[in-house]
């Protein structure tokens, strides 16, 4: 079945954009649930009720089709596309008011990603692509990041704040810290957009879930930024984007960490 990708793009940043106006104009009056998997793992109602504003907005446009949504709002579909939705990636930072966050949606035509967009509400900035068309900024082009050498690479470093994890991280953070320029952390969807907009020299992400990254992968992709992972193809196990000319000296120190 083919699909108009501009429009569903348009669709998805549309309701990104609303869905981040929502959080901003409730950021004060939120209120937060009970942890999910770990004490790190927080909700709160802006979540859920930015989710239900894009699930309800995709499905009135296309309800046949299938939902991945981190706060429940999932269903599945029989058009052979799925939408991929994380509305608030760095709910903590959000809640803390420390750091950025944002909303991501992407489009899948069976496991291909097709289309996708991030949105920083903070920033007021909406990053997105489609599949084969190239990666944009505020309705700008964007290219992905120059490649310096790695002790001069900005590098970004996003994980999962579970204990296992925050392990695994420390090894990586321990051994790349010394040989690179600095690291920033940032969370995974802004991570892989700012790489796209050549922000950020590289970046890696340790056990995410598929919506934390789809979005933000596609438009990286999309700006020339070269994606792996621990053994080949990048997946929410581990990440590692950067510059074709930085990707395998940063890959080398990350794959080296996450295995001794």
């Amino acid at each position: 079945m083919e699909r108009d990708l501009i429009a569903a793009r348009d669709l998805a940043a549309d309701l990104a954009v609303r869905a981040g106006r929502l959080q901003i104009e409730r950021r004060a009056t939120l209120t937060v649930g009970a942890p999910k998997a770990h004490a790190n793992d927080v909700v709160s109602d802006v979540d859920i009720d930015s989710e239900r504003l894009i699930v309800d907005g995709v499905l009135a446009a296309w309800p046949d089709d299938a939902v991945q949504a981190e706060e429940g709002h999932g269903r599945d579909g029989t058009s052979g596309w799925s939408w991929v939705i994380d509305p608030l990636d760095g709910t903590r930072n959000y809640i803390s008011r420390t750091g950025p966050w944002s909303v991501c949606v992407a489009l899948y035509q069976g496991d291909t990603p097709r289309a996708a967009v991030v949105h920083d509400p903070a920033a007021d900035e909406t990053f997105s692509a489609v599949d084969g068309g190239g990666a944009f900024l505020n309705g700008e082009p964007i290219t992905g990041p120059a490649g310096p050498p790695l002790a001069e690479a900005l590098i970004g470093v996003s994980f999962q704040p579970n204990p296992r994890t925050k392990e695994r991280a420390a090894k990586v953070v321990r051994e790349l810290l010394p040989v690179s320029g600095d690291i920033r952390r940032v969370p995974a969807a802004l991570n892989l957009v700012h790489q796209a907009a050549g922000r950020l020299n590289g970046g890696l992400a340790i056990d995410t879930n598929l919506w934390d990254i789809a979005a933000g992968a596609l438009i990286a992709r999309e700006a020339g930024v070269v994606l792996g992972g621990q053994d080949g193809e990048f997946s929410t196990e581990l990440t590692i984007g950067a510059a074709a000319s930085l990707w395998p000296s940063l890959a080398e120190v990350v794959r080296g960490a996450l295995r001794a």
